[in-house]
């Protein structure tokens, strides 16, 4: 590049017009540009320079068509030289000299090309360091630009622009980061659409009110005018191009005030009706279709009618007529036949003299209403329509001074009908707003000019949003006042027309798709017709400013809310937050929202995938502070939910994360570098599966058991609860939204210590067993099937049974159980019998202190087996089931101190059936896994809490691994364990329940298709519902070492062996290479393959830079000042 040549940007196209990409420097430290022609095997020849003169010291180039020539210009921001440098391109590789456009004092930063006018001319857009720091430039479509127009963002250190159509207008719009400020703004493009100076038409005498429609059926629009002082309307005929041919003259009634149009008797042609004030008449003069109309026939209305509608009011698809009299405050209903004549007039009250009228449906029940502006009460009137051509009475709303034009429209675009009144002694316009009930919210008032006498309502912008044009009277001018589709509207813009402007209507005139005004000129006697044109512009709407000590470093890209509008994510450095503001469909944006990543976290860089599989878009951000990457959850509607972090962090400081599939498994993984290392790792997001604790349940005295079921037969889970003080059952019945009933309660025996459920009677209905230590018995409770049950049955058991177990031991379709007793040292068994009762025990010898029991098959017979936990020898016992009832002796297997529950479980998924121990005095669980021949391995031990007293087991992640939760009466606490699927259990994490937590249920409590816990609590007297959620984390799934001393900088992914699965390359900057990772697809990569290069490449990128459908390599060497380029084979 040249020594000190300093090179700021490159950027590529194709300058010589062989269809290679070349490549464009600007050398900001030597003052010139150098072009690097391309060839077709990817290497590039030495550089041309061209100037950009003494001390410019070019900051920014852009490259595009800029005199539509078919050859690639380039734009440079000079820097040095505070202007902007044109290089016309031959085509061949050479360039014309520079031109340069002189920004004043402003020295340029970056310069972005683009159309922002829609002339199909190429314009460009400068930032600066001035304080009017954005420059328009407009182009000519020759080489040759006009004078810069300026805007201003606040910001003297704006460093880099983007273009793009942001709002999906059509339109190009800017995005500019300010250095000072920590701030990006957004300048939206938008058409300034303007008004060409009037032009006039003659038209009878005193023109005061007049209407569009196409009278000759040519698809152009025409004009019909009211002339009051020679009693005709003037009908000109449009050429489509915004001029008009010569008036031609029909006579009408006295004073024709007001005109309206529509096809009045089903010819398909357009017709005319007049309001004429003097004789108190309307005149109707039907159309040819040829531009020409038959004489008038009149019918009869009130007493000066000053404004006419047509509209069909009785809902039969023929026109009719309302007329406002301004005299004898009414309106006069005029039906029509269909067939150009009409029925006698049928009036209704309105306020104090009205003067105009509007149409529409203002209640939402497809039948037209009408409003009334009254001038002399200053109200608006709404009387609603039955559908069949009569009215209620008004109903008034408050407006300005001398209210006289009245129109209809949406004008804050919730689909409801919206009123606006001109005011003529206010200068104001009062916009109504509808609630689409027939009721209207109080006025809110703008300005317009002296006098307005006229209004009209359309987008003249096209921004789909509804804008008002309102003319003066005293002020011979109109006013537009472009709306912002809430219901307000800016100020207004002024245009001039003839003397004593009365009326106004749009239309486009000359079929450019913009809507142009046409007034009438009272004194003049003509008309103005003002043309709509687009002359391009940017709006400086808003400006996303953060604390002034954010220090933005990552800023990223996408729809969070999928309404097909670009959004934006920040990273917040220096305040330690994530800022996300969510774009709308008029191009702005909406305020910032901030998730904090935690005290001193430092975000820094950010990637954006759907890391937790629900097809919408996360944010991972690492965070250089403490060494962590945090995930935001998005919901699809620009909501996030940030995870737990259970322990991701790092031994070195994150440098940049990416996000790629790197297993095809059609979900993102994370690639992430650090500062100062040798490797690289991968990271994968799983769910944690997390507890939120949602409420406590008192219960009786001493809850000591807990157990799940749907008692009442509504599919919802309901939750049993034993009270050993009170000496009965709790049912809490579960409305399926994680909230219960008031308990019913149901007495058992003496010391209920322990619960389970079954359907003991096959009546397909849940009933109870309880085990009662102090009078040694069980009690079954029969359900009826609507969370109620009979009254106890007991049966006596050995000496303080502690625990029970139900299964069919004897294979005959009816359920039996098995209880612990724990002063006896054995278990007993009670076979049941169809009608739900069940014979006398049968024992079995135990070790000392049975404490708990469960049952299934531990040797794949298809036969019950039983397994015991005996607390003060310390080990389980294995009875194996001969499926009649009858038991062989027992097996015992070494567990840890004071065994107090067992469950059973396939925790390593080799589909044999494993036992799980909590130990008491260990603080741990044993594993002992299955042989499937009712034989077990040594235990293996997994930490708890302390006093581990019961155990849950549910896939608690729903990762196919079974997992378990263990409540701990030493320290308050349930501890949940994820587990590995090979019998070992990841580290436990812990929630606080209440005081001495016994047991544990699961169970799906709010329908959401994840495992809730409940757990009663001894001392306290409750259960705590503890509710399951999603909780994505990410834990390293690989580490790849890029070698010694690498320091790896950058990495991008792609295919470079074509074998459909995505690789890895990495620039490290301490020892000039790129090494190249080749994936298998299923985490696992090749040793590193690697590639010198110049000195200290920090930047990687891929692309097919030689057109051969395989992926090359290009890198950014800081110290070198170049850049490189490794084509694959």
């Amino acid at each position: 590049m040249g020594h000190d040549s300093f090179p700021f940007v490159v950027t590529s196209g194709d300058f010589n017009s062989d269809n290679q990409i070349d490549l464009v420097i600007a050398n900001y430290g030597t003052n010139n540009i150098g072009i690097l022609l391309g060839t077709n095997k990817g290497i590039f020849v030495n550089q041309t320079l061209f100037s950009t003169g003494l001390n410019s010291h070019p900051y920014s180039i852009a490259v595009g068509h800029l005199n539509d020539d078919t050859h690639l210009d380039i734009a440079i921001a000079n820097h040095g030289n505070k202007n902007i440098g044109i290089l016309l391109g031959h085509g061949n590789g050479t360039f014309m000299n520079q031109t340069t456009y002189s920004l004043g004092d402003a020295s340029p930063y970056a310069i972005g090309i683009g159309d922002f006018n829609k002339d199909k001319r190429m314009d460009f857009v400068v930032t600066t360091n001035s304080t009017n720091n954005i420059a328009v430039l407009f182009g000519y479509g020759n080489g040759s630009f006009a004078n810069p127009i300026l805007y201003s963002t606040g910001s003297s250190s704006s460093i880099f622009v983007g273009i793009g159509d942001l709002n999906k207008d059509d339109r190009l719009d800017i995005v500019v980061i300010n250095n000072d400020t920590s701030s990006i703004d957004i300048l939206l493009g938008y058409g300034k659409f303007s008004f060409k100076n009037q032009k006039t038409y003659s038209t009878g005498s005193y023109p005061i009110s007049l209407a569009t429609g196409d009278f000759n059926n040519d698809s152009r629009w025409d004009i019909v005018v009211a002339n009051t002082n020679d009693n005709t309307i003037s009908v000109l005929l449009g050429y489509g191009n915004g001029s008009f041919a010569d008036q031609t003259k029909y006579s009408t009634g006295s004073y024709p005030r007001s005109v309206a149009i529509g096809d009045l008797n089903n010819d398909t042609r357009w017709d005319i009706v007049v309001a004429n004030l003097n004789d108190n008449t309307i005149s109707v003069l039907l159309g040819y279709g040829n531009g020409s109309f038959a004489d008038q026939i009149k019918y009869s209305t009130g007493s000066y009618p000053t404004s006419v509608v047509v509209s069909d009011l009785n809902n039969d698809t023929l026109l009719d007529i309302v007329v406002v009299n301004s005299k004898d405050n009414t309106v006069s209903v005029i039906i029509g036949y269909g067939n150009g004549t009409f029925a006698d007039q049928k009036q209704y009250v309105t306020g104090a003299y009205p003067q105009c009228i509007a149409v529409g449906d203002f209640n939402n029940d497809n039948r037209l209403d009408f409003a009334v502006s009254n001038s002399y009460d200053n109200t608006v009137s709404v009387l609603l329509g039955y559908g069949n051509g009569s009215y209620a009475d008004q109903k008034k709303y408050v407006v300005g001074g001398y209210p006289q034009p009245i129109a209809v429209g949406d004008f804050n675009n919730d689909t409801q009908l919206d009123i606006i009144v001109a005011n003529a002694l206010d200068n104001t316009v009062s916009v109504l707003l509808g609630y689409g009930n027939s009721s209207f919210a109080r006025q809110r008032k703008f300005s317009t000019g002296v006098r307005p006498s006229s209004i009209a309502v359309g987008d003249f912008n096209n921004d789909t949003r509804l804008d008002i044009v309102a003319v003066s009277v005293y002020g011979r001018n109109v006013s537009v006042l472009l709306g912002y589709g809430n219901g307000s509207f800016e100020k207004q813009t002024k245009y001039s027309t003839g003397t004593n402007p009365l009326y106004v209507v749009v239309g486009d005139f000359n079929n450019d798709t913009l809507l142009d005004i046409v007034v009438a000129n009272n004194f003049d006697g003509n008309i103005s017709v003002l043309l709509n044109y687009d002359t391009g512009a940017l709006a400086h709407r808003i400006t996303f400013a953060f604390d002034n000590g954010s220090l933005l470093q990552s800023v990223a890209v996408f729809d969070f809310n999928n309404d097909s509008l670009l959004d934006i994510v920040f990273a917040n450095y220096g305040t330690n937050t994530i800022g996300i503001i969510l774009g709308s469909s008029n191009g702005t944006f909406g305020n910032q929202t901030m998730f904090s990543t935690g005290w001193n976290s430092r975000p820094y860089s950010i990637a954006i995938g759907d890391f937790d599989k629900d097809d919408q878009m996360d944010i991972a951000v690492a965070n250089r502070g403490t060494k962590t990457i945090d995930l935001f959850l998005g919901n699809g509607k620009g909501a996030f939910n940030i995870q737990e972090n259970y322990g991701n962090g790092f031994n070195s400081t994150p440098l940049a994360i990416a996000a790629g599939d790197l297993n095809n498994d059609g979900y993102l993984e994370i690639v992430i570098a650090y500062d100062g290392t040798d490797e690289i790792d991968v990271l994968v997001a799983h769910d944690t599966k997390s507890f939120r604790k949602q409420k406590t349940y008192a219960t009786g005295s001493r809850p000591s058991s807990v157990a799940t079921g749907d008692f009442n037969n509504d599919t919802l889970l309901d939750i049993v609860v034993v009270d050993m003080y009170d000496d009965d059952v709790s049912i809490l019945l579960g409305y399926g939204n994680a909230s219960f009933a008031h308990q019913s309660i149901y007495s058992t025996g003496s010391g209920s210590i322990f619960v389970a459920v079954g359907d003991f009677n096959n009546d397909r209905v849940l009933d109870i067993i309880v085990a009662n230590t102090m009078n040694n018995t069980v009690s079954i409770l029969l359900g009826y099937g609507n969370g109620s049950f009979l009254h106890q049955t007991t049966y006596s058991t050995g000496n303080r049974p502690t625990s029970v177990a139900v299964g069919d031991f004897n294979n005959d379709s009816l359920l039996d159980f098995v209880v612990a007793n724990f002063y006896d040292n054995t278990v007993g068994i009670f076979l049941g019998y169809v009608n739900g009762s069940f014979g006398s025990q049968t024992t079995y010898s135990t070790p000392p202190s049975p404490r708990s029991v469960a049952v299934d098959d531990f040797n794949n017979d298809k036969i019950l087996d039983i397994v015991v936990a005996n607390v003060y020898n310390n080990t389980v016992s294995v009875l194996l089931g001969y499926g009649n009832g009858s038991f062989a002796e027992q097996t015992t297997y070494s567990t840890g101190y004071h065994p107090e529950f067992v469950v059973v479980g396939d925790f390593n998924k080799d589909k044999l059936l494993d036992i799980v121990v909590a130990n008491w005095q260990s603080n741990t669980v044993s594993v002992l896994l299955g042989y499937g021949n009712s034989s077990f391995a040594k235990q293996l031990t997994s930490s708890t809490g302390a006093s581990p007293s019961s155990i849950g087991v549910a896939d608690f992640n729903n990762d196919g691994q079974l997992d378990i939760a263990v409540t701990n009466s030493g320290d308050n606490t349930v501890t949940v364990l994820f587990g590995y699927g090979n019998g070992s259990f990841a580290n436990p994490i812990a929630y606080v329940t209440d005081a001495f937590p016994n047991s544990v249920a699961v169970g799906d409590f709010n329908n959401d298709s994840r495992s809730d816990l409940v757990v009663s609590n001894l001392w306290s007297g409750t259960v705590v519902l503890l509710l399951g959620y999603r909780n994505y984390d990410f834990e390293k799934q690989t580490t790849l070492i890029t070698g010694n001393e690498s320091r790896p900088r950058s990495f991008a992914f792609g295919d470079f062996n074509n074998d459909s699965q995505i690789d890895i390359v990495v620039a490290n900057s301490d020892t000039n290479t790129v090494c190249i990772f080749l994936g298998h697809g299923n985490y696992s990569f090749t040793d590193r393959i690697s590639l010198l290069t110049e000195s200290t490449p920090i930047s990687v990128a891929t692309g097919d830079f030689n057109q051969d459908s395989i992926l090359d390599i290009v890198l950014a060497n800081y110290e070198t000042e170049n850049v490189g380029v490794f084509l694959g084979h």
